[in-house]
């Protein structure tokens, strides 16, 4: 249960900065093309956390969390793809023809998406609580998002709703790499896509900013992207990408909060409406429950971990500080306990 509460701890504080991250990225919009501002926010976040990345190995040694293999790059290209480049190339064409009111609805999309995915095709547990707690958290934040009303429904609001797609697909891909390393996964994500995207505004006429927008727009994009991607590739070691997705939909709740206490926004009763609609659906997240008998089939993988219930295993000869990573094999295993869709319980129910 403690591996439980601290990937809900890394969904929470990864909502927390994304979310704080919008109402700071908006404030740059009048220095920054949008396009161009994309671009520097993921190009902030691969650069930040290759120094981390660089300084993690010096301190902590290889061994700290299992690298990429060569089987990954399949996925982390999908993820890089849909992820970084599809989803903010269709936002910035969407937002081009659409009003603020209908983009800010149709932004929940991802949540909506991401928890229908997981479900559908990847076949992920989806109890009772989990539902009507997504449910709860989703129309919080639609009620957030709500400004007189969808309009201008069209081609625009089409390529919004395929970039909150591409994300939830990018969400569920993600997870086929959540035994990997967290910051590398991030780092690359973010170089990619940030270097991908800064090339193409430049080409449709986006100039870098001075030096201090640039600077402001680099902390925003470590922060709100960088480490709030990292945390979230935790998360969903931990707790899979239904849950996941749900706790991250709380996202539009911390930005507007940053905005009443950094921007002297009014709280309205539609913010203390959303606030509680969100909480109610918190709260049936955390009280979830879900043990019974399964099976452990036979595995090969490597990550992070420690010698638990689930790594009982042979080191040959070596054994190393704990926690680490190295390939190791799960023998068959059958026992129930409460446990969530992590790494080592993916089983059909």
């Amino acid at each position: 249960m403690t591996y439980r509460w601290r990937g809900i701890a890394y969904a929470l504080l990864s909502a927390a900065l994304f979310g704080a991250s919008t109402p700071l990225a908006k404030a740059l919009l009048g220095d920054i093309s949008p396009w161009m501002l994309a671009g520097l926010l993921y190009l902030a976040s691969g650069v930040g956390l290759a120094v981390l990345h660089a300084v993690r190995r010096l301190r902590a040694g290889p061994l700290s969390e299992a690298p990429l293999a060569r089987q990954d790059l399949p996925w982390l290209t999908a993820v890089i793809a849909a992820g970084g480049i599809a989803g903010p190339v269709l936002l910035m064409v969407g937002l081009s023809t659409t009003p603020a009111s209908t983009a800010s609805l149709l932004l929940n999309l991802e949540g909506l998406f991401t928890l229908g995915i997981a479900w559908v095709v990847f076949r992920e547990n989806v109890d009772r609580h989990i539902a009507l707690g997504a449910a709860a958290i989703l129309a919080g934040a639609l009620l957030l998002s709500w400004s007189g009303g969808p309009e201008g429904i069209g081609w625009g609001a089409l390529a919004i709703a395929g970039a909150c797609l591409a994300w939830g697909i990018d969400n569920n891909l993600t997870r086929k790499l959540s035994s990997a390393d967290p910051l590398q996964i991030a780092m690359l994500k973010g170089a990619v896509a940030g270097t991908v995207n800064v090339i193409l505004a430049w080409l449709v006429g986006g100039t870098l900013p001075s030096a201090g927008p640039f600077l402001a727009a680099a902390v925003v994009g470590f922060l709100g992207y960088g480490v709030s991607l990292t945390l979230f590739v935790l998360a969903l070691r931990h707790l899979g990408s239904a849950r996941t997705g749900a706790y991250f939909s709380l996202a539009p709740f911390a930005g507007a909060a940053v905005a009443i206490l950094a921007f002297g926004e009014p709280v309205t009763m539609r913010f203390v409406v959303a606030a509680a609609m969100m909480g109610v659906g918190l709260y049936l997240h955390l009280i979830e429950r879900h043990e019974h008998e399964h099976r452990h089939e036979s595995m090969d993988h490597e990550h992070r971990h420690v010698h638990d219930e689930h790594h009982q295993h042979e080191h040959e000869g070596w054994e190393g500080p704990e926690p680490h990573s190295h390939p190791h094999t799960h023998k068959p295993l059958v026992h129930a306990h409460p446990h969530f869709p992590d790494i080592h319980h993916r089983h059909t129910h």
